[in-house]
């Protein structure tokens, strides 16, 4: 049975803007204020960085118009490049994914540590306490079946949305004085400051590639899906440069920096507002949308290993799927290793970002170069009505060139760890061997051209 149209333009706007805003804004403006080293690079990021995302949106819109089939970001792969390609850049970004969960978690433990752990305790150590503990409960509710987790996805967009508003609302209170302390700049070049900022502001605004799966569900695409993911990320942006607006006003350059440690900068800004009480009651309310942020993922993220194992790919255990509960048991045992694993070795978020952001990079920039061979691929779809964007070839360009940019610079800060780049090459490597060894004896599906 095909999918038919059902989502408006307000639907996917809704979508866009819930894609994208995760607990992020909460933690990488502490990381982004210390690569920038002052205000004008800081907040030239954000501004570049919200451009660099609407040229990426764009640019996936027309991918989901052009591809529209469900899970279209991994089959969009196989279409324009090829099943191990395709399989090698999902497979990397299953596993970044994990990290990107392990990450968001750890911001939580930071945020509710003080109030559970003693004194000596507040280190990396008891932060993986709290972080391992809150991924097994989490873990273990999931077995339960769907339902939970659906209903914990309902509370996190209330409690993201709640805290924007509260910490947007301090700069109101004119009798709070800023961080007085010196600003610390930036060691290396300005366009270095600059590549290395991107990095947590391109981090906070991903999620809208997602939009490539909904396709084939938007009425009237032509007009919905271009006005709903550009009123979607103008929308987004907004919010951003509020909050980041807020957090300069209230704590500075200097009292951004600070919290790159910490990660508590939404409990601090409040704090500043309200005291110690304020303090408790943001870090409880950013412990809960932590939660309900990683339970949601480890329920969706085993989807992806079911539509790879449906093409062959992996074993068919992985889409084995409880009849009574809809949870892949397997699937999503896997998942739960695999962020338990980065936990294990990882303890703080800033050393997350750069190994999360490398990986997504490579995998969202080469996503974007495929709109020119799928316009070739699906040219006879020109002229029917289906959303093209303008100012092409400018606007993937931009986006591409974007995130090589970043991409160069992750890489270069890699020679202060050499294993840290080889590991991240090998983990390509591995997706390769992993294809060839499940499709040795079986070809795996590739998809059709689509049709109107």
């Amino acid at each position: 049975m095909s999918i038919k149209p059902k989502l408006n333009r307000f639907d996917l706007t809704i979508i866009v803007i819930s894609l994208v805003i995760g607990l992020g804004i909460f933690a990488t403006p502490g990381d982004v204020a210390v690569q920038a080293g002052n205000p004008w690079i800081f907040f030239g990021a954000w501004i570049f960085g919200g451009l660099v995302s609407l040229c990426g949106a764009l640019t996936f819109a027309e991918i989901g118009a052009r591809f529209p089939t469900t899970g279209g970001f991994y089959k969009v792969f196989s279409y324009c490049y090829h099943p191990a390609f395709a399989f090698m850049i999902n497979w990397v970004l299953v596993i970044s994914n994990a990290a990107s969960v392990a990450a968001v978690a750890i911001i939580g433990a930071v945020y509710i540590r003080p109030l559970l752990l003693p004194a000596d305790w507040q280190n990396d150590f008891g932060t993986k306490i709290i972080t391992i503990s809150s991924v097994m409960v989490l873990y273990f509710i999931n077995f339960l079946g769907i339902k939970m987790s659906a209903r914990a996805q309902n509370l996190l967009m209330l409690f993201k949305i709640g805290m924007i508003v509260i910490i947007c609302s301090t700069i109101f209170k004119s009798h709070v004085t800023p961080v007085t302390a010196a600003a610390i700049p930036y060691k290396g070049n300005m366009v270095a400051a600059f590549g290395l900022s991107l990095v947590g502001v391109f981090f906070t605004c991903g999620g809208y590639q997602q939009t490539i799966n909904f396709g084939g569900d938007i009425i009237d695409a032509k007009t919905n899906i271009p006005k709903a993911v550009f009123l979607g990320i103008l929308v987004i942006l907004f919010l951003y440069l509020s909050i980041n607006y807020a957090y300069f006003h209230i704590l500075g350059i200097a009292g951004l920096q600070q919290t790159h440690q910490t990660n508590d900068l939404a409990a601090r800004m409040v704090g500043a507002i309200f005291g110690d009480m304020g303090y408790k009651i943001t870090s409880v309310m950013m412990f809960i949308s932590v939660l309900a942020y990683v339970n949601v993922n480890v329920l969706a993220n085993p989807r992806v290993y079911y539509a790879m194992a449906e093409d062959g790919i992996l074993p068919q255990i992985f889409k084995k799927v409880n009849p009574k509960t809809q949870v892949q048991e397997f699937g999503m045992s896997f998942f739960v290793a695999a962020i338990i694993i980065v936990l294990f070795f990882v303890a703080k978020f800033s050393d997350m970002l750069k190994y999360v952001m490398f990986f997504d990079t490579i995998g969202l920039s080469t996503a974007a170069i495929s709109i020119f061979l799928l316009r070739k691929k699906t040219k006879h779809l020109d002229g029917t009505g289906i959303y093209t964007i303008k100012w092409f070839p400018l606007v993937p360009a931009l986006f591409i060139l974007a995130y090589w940019f970043v991409t160069i610079n992750i890489f270069i800060t890699f020679k202060e760890n050499p294993y840290a780049a080889l590991i991240c090459l090998a983990m390509y490597a591995v997706g390769l061997i992993i294809y060839y060894a499940g499709t040795y004896y079986k070809k795996p599906a590739i998809p059709e051209t689509p049709t109107f």
